[in-house]
């Protein structure tokens, strides 16, 4: 009997014409879907009938509710090599292997620095004009040679955006809860004695941490409120770091000057969300991973994931 493979949240619908699927043709019916499901029900009943399924990133959730309705489901490929928010005990319960694929630290890198630029400088803002006949030069852009770049998360991603801060002169300070001076000292920046003291000092800060139970959180309404009035926030890592609401209320009060942020809390954003029509703000559709590079990837290796499980010897397992 052959085997059904879903590829979840495909709204580029690229999947299966990026990598090659060839191997696994002869075997596997695959279907991309477009649309993302918004409720458990929807999803449940959408792949019912599925026996292997692809997701991206951390965007669906594979808690043990979900995946006790799924009787037939037998393999789950999750783009990337952490995934926390699948249910690993309640998938091995099931019977349900559960694989990875690399992911490059590359293009959330890029991404960051797009945005920070686009921040400082008002592009948005100045190409609109232009476009539509607007004023010519209606901003004084940020600038960036010399000042304060206080990055929360010092890892793959903190490291790179670091050097590049460096590389356009400016001074560089790190911290976060188990942060070293070694490792401070092996990227050429400053550690920061407290988070409070980086927000203090910095004129843009840039999140690179992953979210876990002592991270949730870290940037609420106190800790926005020592940020200078001039200072710019960026967040491509995750929702959870920065309270939704203070970072509303700071941009709406313009107790910042600005914020990017390629992340949120509910994905894809709501239509009528607040964040869509906030002032001050840059955002994007969480596009941090999503570069030629990193699909081709994924999809690669989802192909020999689902080759090697087919062979009965599965490769890069999470759990």
């Amino acid at each position: 009997m052959r085997l059904r493979c879903a590829v979840l949240d495909d709204f580029q619908d690229v999947s299966t014409t990026i990598a090659d699927w060839s191997p696994v043709r002869d075997r596997v019916d695959v279907t991309a879907f477009t649309e993302h499901f918004t409720t458990e029900d929807e999803l449940a009943s959408a792949i019912a009938d599925f026996d292997i399924v692809v997701t991206l990133r951390e965007r669906v959730r594979f808690p043990a509710s979900l995946l006790d309705r799924l009787p037939r489901l037998k393999l789950v490929v999750a783009s990337g090599m952490r995934n926390s928010v699948i249910d690993y005990a309640a998938a091995e319960r099931n019977g349900v292997t559960v694989c990875g694929t690399r992911s490059f630290p590359t293009p959330p890198v890029e991404l960051t620095w797009a945005l920070l630029l686009g921040l400082a400088r008002g592009l948005v803002t100045e190409n609109n004009s232009l476009r539509t006949g607007g004023a010519w030069q209606s901003t004084v852009g940020a600038d960036l040679h010399g000042r304060r770049l206080g990055l929360l998360g010092l890892g793959k991603i903190g490291s790179r955006v670091a050097r590049v801060g460096l590389a356009f002169g400016m001074e560089v300070t790190a911290w976060s809860p188990h942060l070293t001076k070694a490792r401070t000292d092996e990227v050429g920046v400053e550690l920061a004695s407290s988070k409070e003291e980086l927000l203090r000092g910095s004129d843009y800060v840039s999140l690179h941490l992953v979210l876990g139970d002592t991270t949730r959180g870290l940037l609420g309404a106190p800790e926005l409120a020592l940020m200078k009035p001039s200072a710019h926030l960026v967040n491509t890592s995750r929702a959870g770091l920065v309270d939704q609401d203070a970072l509303l209320a700071a941009l709406r009060e313009g107790r910042i000057a600005g914020a990017a942020v390629d992340v949120f809390d509910t994905e894809p954003l709501p239509a009528g969300h607040p964040l869509r029509t906030a002032p001050r703000l840059l955002a994007t559709p969480h596009l941090g991973y999503v570069s030629e590079l990193n699909y081709r990837t994924y999809y690669t290796e989802a192909v020999e994931n689902i080759t090697a499980y087919l062979s009965g010897a599965p490769v890069r397992r999470l759990h």
